[in-house]
């Protein structure tokens, strides 16, 4: 693999205008203001995925603040369209979703790049953990600097038409230091649109059916009841009827029940990945070192895996077992620090 470095024109002598993902937090402030001592002219593009008019209001007058231009986007109908309900639509058939890695690229990198066109501009910008590299003319997202940050597994949907115009500064940071500069440190860690609320509580309020049903052992033996398929996830030890020292090891949708089994019974082997988005075939297929991640935090293989074409996708052999694979889950391609691409969990053996 020919290295050709990190993609940063931001950081060139040649002023350009960028419009840039702002929410007016610590990261998108911190991205602006690295943009700005570079020179260049920065448009703040707040995207309203909620209705959150405070959020909307803090994001416009930062932005005053920095005296940079602001605007403001309604996405959402698109954002319940795109998101919402394939979020309650996977649970209710037993999936665990990632919504923050298809909003990424369905709704807040693509409007981006959309509002660019229009303004005739070239470069977006947001202040996501990660790098962007260029490797044999095809662009890669690049794991960040800052490891307790990085967030290079949600970004694998993003495609080459994105990449190429991307700037990402933040890469180049780390995010303890970042935060000694302001005074209001909080975070947003949990899914936006939940508001607070328990997920289950979530689709409650959304119309999803819970109704109960059985807990059997991998024999089909019933070994306790239910309160809901969607309560629950696999590799789960606590809820309701799951019997002491077992585990959710698959979720029958078909028949509202829950499978459960001892630990042991969540190492998989072999995952099917399906929904992809890779950077290179012939790189995935053929290289020897290849790893993969199925959650952004947590456990995770280590060893290389190989990779083959299945029918409607690719079929990843694992020497080191993943834990507690899901349907609906993102499996991550990885070559040292760059992402290969990914796709969704559609099973495993």
């Amino acid at each position: 693999m020919t290295k050709s470095g990190l993609v940063t024109p931001a950081l060139s002598k040649v002023i350009v205008d960028i419009v840039l993902g702002y929410s007016g937090g610590i990261d998108s402030q911190t991205t602006a203001q690295q943009l700005i001592a570079a020179g260049h002219r920065v448009i703040a593009l707040t995207i309203e995925t909620i209705d959150d008019r405070e959020m909307m209001l803090r994001a416009e007058e930062s932005a005053r603040n920095m005296n940079i231009e602001w605007l403001g986007y309604d996405a959402k109908e698109l954002f319940e369209r795109e998101i919402i309900d394939y979020f309650c639509h996977s649970y209710s058939i037993g999936h665990t979703p990632a919504p923050c890695t298809l909003c990424n690229p369905k709704i807040k990198w693509k409007i981006l790049s959309e509002v660019a066109d229009k303004l005739g501009i070239e470069y977006i910008a947001t202040g996501h953990y990660v790098n962007i590299e260029r490797h044999n003319d095809k662009y890669y997202i690049a794991k960040g600097i800052d490891s307790n940050k990085d967030q290079s597994y949600y970004l694998w949907g993003l495609e080459q038409d994105i990449l190429r115009r991307a700037i990402t500064p933040m890469g180049q940071r780390i995010k303890s230091e970042i935060k000694l500069s302001y005074s209001d440190k909080r975070e947003s860690m949990s899914i936006c649109f939940v508001r607070g609320l328990h997920y289950t509580e979530f689709l409650t309020s959304r119309g999803i059916s819970m109704p109960s049903g059985d807990i059997v052992d991998s024999m089909g033996n019933i070994c306790g009841s239910h309160n809901g398929i969607s309560r629950y996830t696999i590799g789960q030890r606590r809820g309701k009827g799951i019997p002491e020292g077992m585990r959710v090891i698959d979720i029958d949708t078909k028949h509202n029940r829950l499978i459960v089994g001892d630990i042991q019974r969540l190492y998989k082997h072999k995952l099917y990945v399906e929904q992809c988005n890779i950077v290179d075939e012939k790189e995935l297929l053929a290289a020897d070192d290849i790893t993969i991640k199925i959650r952004g935090i947590g456990r995770n293989p280590e060893l290389a895996v190989k990779v083959e074409r299945c029918r409607c996708g690719y079929v990843v052999t694992s020497p080191d077992a993943a834990w507690a694979p899901a349907k609906g889950q993102p499996l991550v391609f990885y070559r040292n620090n760059l992402v290969i691409g990914g796709g969704i969990v559609v099973d495993f053996e």
